[in-house]
C-alpha cells in the first residue's frame, strides 16, 4: 500500500483519468473529491462490498428459486388497452 501525505486542496493521480482531492480535514475525518471518468465505478468500501455480495447471492439463484415469480414477458394486449 502506497501511503502518502497531503494536505487540504491537494490532489493526488491514480493513473491518467482519476484525481483524489483533499476537500476538508476535521478532526479526524477527512473529505475526499473524487474525479473520474463516467465508466470508472467510485464506491466507499463497504458499499462496493454489499454491491459484491448482492451479486454474488444473485448469479447463484436456480431457476427452480423462480417458481413463484410470474411469467415475464410483454403484456398482454388486454391491459394494454386499460391504459
Amino acid at each position: 500500500m502506497l501511503v502518502l501525505s497531503r494536505q487540504r486542496d491537494e490532489t493526488i493521480m491514480i493513473g491518467d483519468d482519476v484525481e483524489v482531492t483533499v476537500v476538508d480535514i476535521r478532526g479526524d475525518k477527512v473529505r475526499l473529491g473524487i474525479n473520474a471518468p463516467k465508466e470508472i465505478a467510485v464506491h466507499r468500501k463497504e458499499v462496493y462490498d454489499a454491491i459484491r455480495r448482492e451479486n454474488k447471492a444473485a448469479a447463484q439463484v436456480k431457476p427452480e428459486d423462480l417458481s413463484g415469480i410470474g411469467k415475464i414477458g410483454p403484456k398482454s394486449p388486454d391491459k394494454e388497452s386499460n391504459k
